[in-house]
């Protein structure tokens, strides 16, 4: 939609315009931005009234380009996401070189051999990635208390955690209590 259509479009479509505009900013082409702003109790120019000048630029409503929405899915953990990037990567390479390779051959090109050979070397270390992706993706679940199974392994994990903490706190109470009791015996620090 250019600007000679949104110039002539009714107020009410005017209103619905998806583009940002800065409120400052004044078209001296456009009769109603280019209006002088009345004050009340007065009328300023023919054709001035409500819904003219400043206050017909503040009536409208605003709609912003995008609106936030919250996501549906996590982001996913950093571990998990390296890998992913990682795999997609390899597969983009593996692609590339199988196009390159197919490209050589029907062209009878000395390269097309070596191509097709790093072709399916690549397409090893492609699979490795994508697996690769799945078992980070497991670790870091079973790590990280995600996976919510008797037999998931960041349960325990916690409770030693909580057990090593709770031992370390009772320790340094005794110490502080020891420090204490030998501090408020001694006469003198010699």
């Amino acid at each position: 939609m250019g600007t000679a259509e949104r110039r002539e479009a009714p107020e009410v479509a005017r209103a619905q315009v998806t583009g940002h505009r800065d409120p400052g900013l004044i078209d001296r082409d456009d009769p109603v931005a280019a209006a002088p702003a009345a004050t009340p109790g007065t009328r300023s120019g023919a054709g001035a009234g409500p819904g003219r000048g400043r206050e017909a630029r503040e009536q409208l409503s605003y709609r912003p380009l995008w609106v936030e929405e919250s996501a549906r899915r996590r982001r996913l953990p950093d571990p998990v996401r390296t890998a992913a990037v990682r795999a997609v990567l390899l597969i983009a390479v593996t692609l590339l070189q199988a196009m390159v390779a197919f490209l050589c051959t029907m062209a009878g090109s000395w390269l097309a051999f070596p191509m097709v050979i790093s072709s399916v070397v690549s397409t090893i270390v492609a699979t490795w990635g994508a697996l690769d992706v799945w078992v980070t993706r497991q670790v870091w679940n079973q790590r990280h208390g995600v996976v919510s199974a008797p037999s998931s392994t960041a349960r325990a994990l916690r409770r030693e955690r909580r057990r090593a903490r709770r031992q370390a706190r009772v320790t340094e109470r005794a110490q502080g209590r020891i420090r204490r009791r030998g501090a408020a015996g001694q006469l003198s620090h010699s």
